[in-house]
C-alpha cells in the first residue's frame, strides 16, 4: 500500500533539544550566578544531561512521574558538585521550563523538508514530551502549520514505545499502519516500536551512533528524507 502518512518525533528529530537546552541553561547559569558554586558551565551541563536522560528513561518506563522528573533533575545535578540548595534548584527548574520551549533552533533544512513533504503526504507528530511544553515549542519554531495531528503521550495516556500510543495515533489520524512511516531519533522507542506495529521507520541518526539493530531506513540529515519519499 502506498505511503500516505508520515509521523515525526519532535525533540531530537525536528526541534534541536540539545542546542535549545544548552543555550537556555548557559543563560541561566550566568543569570543565577551559578559559577560561584559550580566550577564551570560545561561540567554542570554534562552532568545535567546524564541525569536528565536517566530520569527520562525512567519516565518512559512509567517508573517516575512528570513532576518527579522535573523536581529532582537539577537537585541531583547540584548535588554532584556538593551543592544542596533546594530553593535555587527549584528556581532554575522553573525558569528553564518557562524559557527553553521558546527557543527555536531546529535541525538543518527542517522547514524546507517539511514544506516539500507536506505537498505529498499528511504529516503528524508523535511525542513523549509534555503536552503544554510541546505546543509552545511548535509555535515558537513555526512548525504548527505542517502537521495535521499532534499525538502526545499525555493525550494517549501511554508513552512510546508502548504500542497503545501508536494505536491511538492511528485512531486519531485515520491512518493505517501499512500506509504510515515513523521518523525519529530513537532506534528502540521510535523506530523498532513503530515497525512492530506494521509501519515503516526512518532512524534519524545525525551523530552516526553505531547500532546493532537496523530498521527500514537510516538518515543523518533531514534532507535525505526527500530521497526516500
Amino acid at each position: 500500500m502506498a505511503i500516505k502518512h508520515l509521523f515525526f518525533d519532535l525533540d531530537h528529530t525536528l526541534w534541536d533539544f540539545n542546542k535549545n537546552s544548552k543555550e537556555t541553561l548557559s543563560e541561566l547559569f550566568d543569570e543565577l550566578s551559578l559559577s560561584t558554586i559550580i566550577p564551570t558551565f560545561i561540567a554542570f551541563y554534562d552532568k545535567y544531561l546524564e541525569i536528565n536522560e536517566e530520569l527520562w528513561d525512567l519516565y518512559r518506563k512509567d517508573k517516575i512521574t512528570k513532576d518527579v522528573l522535573r523536581s529532582v533533575r537539577f537537585k541531583r545535578a547540584f548535588k554532584c558538585f556538593g551543592v544542596e540548595n533546594e530553593e535555587l534548584a527549584n528556581e532554575l527548574g522553573d525558569k528553564y521550563i518557562q524559557r527553553c520551549p521558546l527557543k527555536g533552533n531546529l535541525f538543518a533544512d527542517c522547514h524546507s523538508v517539511l514544506e516539500n513533504l507536506q505537498s505529498k503526504y499528511i504529516l503528524h507528530i508523535i511525542t513523549n514530551g509534555f503536552e503544554e511544553v510541546q505546543a509552545v515549542k511548535m509555535s515558537s519554531s513555526n512548525l504548527d502549520d505542517y502537521f495535521t495531528k499532534i499525538i502526545t503521550s499525555e493525550g494517549a495516556g501511554v508513552r512510546k514505545p508502548n504500542p497503545r500510543i501508536f494505536e491511538y495515533a492511528f485512531k486519531t489520524s485515520g491512518a493505517k499502519p501499512s500506509e504510515s512511516v515513523m521518523i525519529g531519533d530513537s532506534l528502540e522507542v521510535d523506530c523498532i516500536a513503530a515497525e512492530k506495529m506494521g509501519m515503516q521507520a526512518v532512524f534519524f541518526n545525525p551523530e552516526r551512533k553505531s547500532e546493532n539493530k537496523k530498521v527500514s531506513y537510516e538518515i543523518t540529515h533531514l534532507k535525505e528524507l526527500l530521497e526516500i519519499f
